[in-house]
């Protein structure tokens, strides 16, 4: 096996010798990486070495953003001023690396207006070509219309 660690010259070593080494230090003989040719083992304090791998890995998941969802709401009868003031902050959520979905509730008879909800849904898209792109093209469930952006890489 070869063998690794702070007290110990970097070598390939037997089973036996590495144990033996392992105990003179007054530590653990730990496999690190068992698919390697030969295996890769380090002497050092398991409990330890346990600890910095839950460490590493609560650094990880913490730097694995969660995906908030943000929800902007329009009447099949939006102004273009309604309108505008909804693209700033469907802009703002996007720079923040949100997703954005964004719906046309229709409330009794405007339901008869789907068009007009599918036009102001596409303009919207439109609006925030550079900081989004469109995960879902709008879709019509029950009463309201659906259009689902992802924020684009910063690159």
């Amino acid at each position: 096996m070869r063998l690794v660690g702070d007290n110990v010259k970097p070598d390939i070593y037997s089973y036996e010798d590495a144990i033996r080494m392992a105990h003179e230090l007054e530590l653990d003989l730990v496999e690190i990486v068992p698919t390697a040719e030969p295996p890769v083992c380090k002497i050092i304090e398991y409990q330890k070495f346990l600890y910095e791998k839950k460490k590493k890995e609560k650094e990880q998941k913490a730097k694995n953003s969660k995906v908030v969802m943000k929800e902007i709401r329009f009447g099949p009868n939006t102004d273009d001023h309604d309108f505008d003031f909804k693209v700033k902050h469907a802009i703002k959520f996007l720079q923040e690396g949100n997703k954005v979905k964004a719906y046309v509730h229709f409330r009794g008879r405007t339901i008869a207006y789907k068009e007009k909800g599918e036009v102001l849904l596409l303009k919207f898209a439109t609006e925030l070509e550079e900081y989004a792109k469109v995960e879902l093209m709008p879709k019509l469930e029950g009463n309201k219309m659906f259009l689902f952006l992802n924020p684009k890489k910063k690159s």
